[in-house]
């Protein structure tokens, strides 16, 4: 704690200070904005799994952003969540499904707030927007196909 102290003391950042750089990868941000999707009420992001337009939840394993390398290939670009990572600020991109009869503007700042405040208190990265796209909305005790 206190050499995190000591580096934003003396000009540097919890992420660059003059003892080094830590880079935070792009998937890293995908799978706490994943997680946070997951859990704020039960709204889901899809993210295409590249076989005839399936789509996987959210999800709040530790290998999401591995999962999410192997089927796209890349972090970037997924439908779902697409984020750009930059030395010190992060933007969100989310395209999600949302439970019906929730109120969309509620369910949508809940998330926006939780994305905001995990990435920025996980990684140190300052979150400059997050965008967020209602595809659709489901039932709840209908299963998405």
């Amino acid at each position: 704690m206190a050499e995190t102290q000591s580096n934003q003391q003396g000009g540097g950042t919890p992420l660059q200070s003059d003892r080094g750089t830590t880079t935070i990868n792009d998937a890293v941000v995908v799978s706490i904005a994943s997680q946070v999707v997951q859990e704020v009420s039960g709204a889901e992001s899809q993210v295409a799994t590249g076989r005839g337009g399936g789509s996987i939840p959210g999800d709040n394993s530790s290998t999401m952003g591995e999962l999410f390398g192997r089927v796209t290939g890349s972090s970037r670009g997924t439908r779902g969540v697409s984020v750009e990572v930059g030395e010190t600020q992060a933007a969100v991109d989310l395209t999600i499904t949302v439970p019906c009869g929730q109120s969309i503007p509620e369910i949508i700042q809940r998330m926006r707030d939780g994305v905001i405040q995990r990435v920025e208190s996980l990684t140190g990265l300052q979150v400059t927007e997050v965008n967020i796209t209602v595809k659709d909305i489901f039932f709840p005790n209908q299963q998405q196909q």
